[in-house]
This record gives C-alpha cells, structure tokens and sequence, in this order.
C-alpha cells in the first residue's frame, strides 16, 4: 500500500470518527433534554403541557426539515450543510443552558432542532460516498449504526449524571466545547463531495411544501397525548399535512428537478428499507421510552439508575455494530442478518410484553435489553445497506434525508400511539404494539427486499460474490 493510499484511508476512518462525534451530540440530546425535564419545569416555570414544547419544539424542526437538509447536502456538498447545522446546534446549545424564560428555551430547543436536522442528514449519504467498497462500507455503517442507536441508552446514563450533579444547564452547556472542537476537526478531516449546483436541483416549491407537510403532521402526532386525538386543531393540522403532502408528491412527478427523485422509490430495498425503518423506530422508541417510565414507576429508580439499567443493550448493540458488522453481512447476507436482528428484537419485546407486572429488573427488563441491543446492532447496518442501495453521489444526500425522516417520523408516531395505549390499557399493552410494529417490519424485510447481490454493497473488498441469501 502506498503512502498516498494510506494517507486517504486515514482521513477518510478520522472523517468518519468526526462525523460520529456531531451524530452523536445530537442523539445524546434529545435524550438528556428528557431526563432534565423535571428539573427544568421546576426552575423555568413551564406549566405540564407546556413542558411537552421542549421537546415538541425541536422533534417539529428536525423532523420537519431533514429532507429538505438532505437535499441541500446534495445540492450544495454534504461537509458544509454538515459543518453549517453543527454550527447552528452549538450555538442554540448555549443559548438552551443560559435561556432565562420558557419562551427563549422553547425557541433554542426549535432553533437546535434546525441544526441538528441540517447536521444529520447528511452525515449517511457522507459515509456511503466516502467508502464505496463494500467491506469497508459495512465496518463504517457499523460504527454510525452504533453511534445512532446505542447514543439514546448512553443519553440516559450522561443525562441522568449530568442533571443530577451540575444541574440541567449544563445538560446543554456540556454540547458547547465539544461543538466546537468537532467544527475545527470537520474543517480540516471530513471526506466529502462537492455538491451538483443549484442550478441542478433547487425545488424550491416542493421543498416548502414538504416541509410545512412534515412540521404539520409532527405537530399532530405529539399533541395527541396531551389533547386527544379527536381535538379540532389535531384533526385540522392532520388533514392539511396530508393534502400537502399529496401536492408534495403531485410536484415532484412534474418538477423538473424535484427534491426527491421518486425514481429512488422503484427500488424494493430503498422503499422497503424505509418502511421496515419506519416501523423499527416505531416500536423501539416506545420501548425506550416506556421501559425508562416503566423503572422509574415501578421500580423507584432514579435518573442515574435508569441509565445504569439500559447499558445491557449499550453493549450489546455496539459489540454487534462495531465488532461483528462488516463480518456477519459480508458472511450471511445482509438479509439474513437483518432479519436475524428483527427476529431477537421481536423476542425481547415479547418477553417484556409477557413478563408479570412485579417482575424484577434481572427477571423481565434484563433479558429484553441484551435481545433488543443484540438485534439492533445485528439489524440497523444492513438496513442502512439496503436503504442506500444504488443511490449516486447526486442523490445520496436526499436518500439519507429520506431514511432519517422515516426514522423520525416513525418514532414520533410511535411514540405518541404506544403513550396514549399505555395511558389508556397498561405498559403491557404498548409493549405488545411495540412487538406487532417488529413483527410487521419482519414479513417486510422477509419478503420485499432483494437478494443481497443486487445491492451491490456486501461483495467483499476483493469483489468477491456474497453468500446467497
């Protein structure tokens, strides 16, 4: 190997530990804001339902706005809509841990949800690009993976810690120094395209469009806990996200560059990778989210403890990402190891769904947590795989803007619909909903995705033809 390929290769595993880092940030906040919830209403004044717009205010921005940033990445490079959202989110940061009012934290936590959007959604089709062989592609999207899915259970323990010793300012303050540094290394490491020009892809009109459909349908889902599903103003901003929605689809059969290429979803795997996505997020951010309750409630545990319990599925999912990614896939086939993981994170919900209410944490949550941090860290790479299947260096920012946007929209979805069962029939029941969205996202993976051949990202580096699926 000469020193010129090795150099490329270096920058190109530092840019990737970059780009994981801001991935990270933002994955890490959403959570810790959570946690620091309690502590914030206390201080700040925030009445119940007005709590909820802490979190509402930036799960509307960032949901609302990650396919327009993916486009952007394409139109206008990926490393600059990257730094530009990571800029935005550090500076909203600040302004989060020194707000003074409801109103001006309310509007941070919206201002971070526009950088974090930015940020994101381009940080997938990055890596995709910068790694086109395919085992080095499965070890990069295994640590991405990792990052992505483990940072939630990880935001539970630092939030926890965080909030409990420093106070919940620095729940946010603590996003300030690690911002920065990771702008000036983004500057100087990140591997990354320069985008097609906006001559080639501005669609200005669908982008609008589909934005206010996304921030109106968001906004819908996460009012219906606190307003009932049957309230005037859900019903109304459900109807004009859905016609919006339907016009979005109109424009970009007949925009001569339309912000998302429809074509991408002729293929099984993209729209079948986004479906399953949509349905995993479903029901794993419930479980998160009502597990968490769920020991806090039942067990008594506090923030830290709560944390503590989630490391199972930590390290589960990460020796899965990190260590066995790029193994497994190029040995089984990406379906196979998909469905492998969809099957152990069906069985972990169903034994959280089964076990009796006074279980304890080792008997019932324990068990759940390494079969679900198992199956994702076996699942989520090859399902990356599968939804940037045959995307192009035009179009790769707008296809990771898509499978994040079914991430968010799925989990906030979820979310709102297992809340309102747990309200209404128990934690039991929402954990059988939790199950039946896995059990959904199986006969999915089992039956529309193609044979791992035709993504053309498992062969091994040598070109080697994968072992069928």
């Amino acid at each position: 190997m000469t020193p010129a390929i090795l150099s490329q290769r270096d920058t190109r595993w530092t840019s990737l530990y970059v780009l994981c880092i801001g991935m990270l940030m933002i994955v890490l906040d959403i959570t810790v804001a959570n946690v620091a919830l309690p502590s914030i209403q206390r201080d700040l004044g925030f009445s119940q339902s007005g709590l909820a717009w802490v979190i509402n205010a930036y799960l509307i921005a960032f949901a609302g706005l990650l396919l327009l940033s993916g486009r952007l990445g394409d139109l206008f490079g990926g490393k600059r809509v990257f730094l530009i959202g990571l800029g935005l989110f550090t500076g909203s940061s600040l302004l989060c841990g020194m707000a003074w009012s409801a109103p001006v934290l309310v509007a941070a936590r919206f201002a971070q949800g526009v950088g974090g959007a930015m940020a994101s959604a381009v940080i997938l089709a990055m890596i995709v690009t910068a790694f086109p062989q395919a085992g080095e592609r499965a070890r990069a999207i295994g640590v991405f993976s990792f990052t992505a899915s483990a940072g939630g259970s990880v935001g539970l323990l630092l939030g926890g810690t965080i909030t409990q010793t420093l106070g919940w300012h620095w729940a946010f303050l603590v996003n300030v120094p690690i911002g920065i540094i990771t702008i000036a290394l983004g500057r100087r490491f990140i591997v990354a395209p320069a985008g097609i020009g906006w001559c080639n892809g501005a669609d200005v009109i669908g982008a609008l469009t589909i934005t206010a459909s996304l921030m109106l349908g968001v906004y819908a889902v996460v009012q219906v806990p606190i307003a009932g599903i049957a309230s005037p103003a859900i019903l109304i901003c459900g109807a004009l996200s859905l016609v919006l929605f339907a016009a979005f689809l109109a424009r970009q059969l007949s925009a001569r560059n339309p912000l998302v290429p429809l074509r991408l979803f002729r293929s099984r795997n993209v729209a079948g990778a986004n479906a399953i996505e949509m349905l995993l997020s479903a029901g794993l951010f419930g479980f998160f989210f009502l597990d968490a309750l769920l020991l806090r409630r039942t067990l008594s545990y506090s923030p830290l403890e709560t944390g503590l319990a989630f490391l199972p599925l930590t390290i589960t999912s990460g020796a899965l990402s990190l260590g066995w990614a790029e193994r497994l896939v190029t040995t089984f086939g990406g379906r196979r190891v998909l469905l492998a993981g969809n099957v152990l994170a069906f069985a972990g919900l169903l034994a959280l769904t089964l076990a009796p209410s006074n279980a304890s944490y080792l008997a019932s949550t324990f068990p759940a947590m390494v079969l679900v941090g198992v199956g994702m860290g076996a699942a989520f790479p090859p399902l990356m795989m599968f939804a940037m299947s045959g995307t192009t260096e035009a179009d790769a920012g707008v296809a990771s803007g898509v499978l994040a946007t079914s991430s968010e929209v799925g989990g906030a979805v979820g979310l709102a619909v297992l809340a309102t069962i747990a309200s209404i029939g128990g934690f039991h029941a929402a954990f059988a909903a939790a199950t039946a969205c896995v059990a959904i996202a199986i006969v999915i993976a089992a039956g529309v995705l193609e044979r791992d051949h035709a993504l053309g990202v498992v062969d091994d580096e040598r070109g080697n033809e994968p072992k069928s699926a």
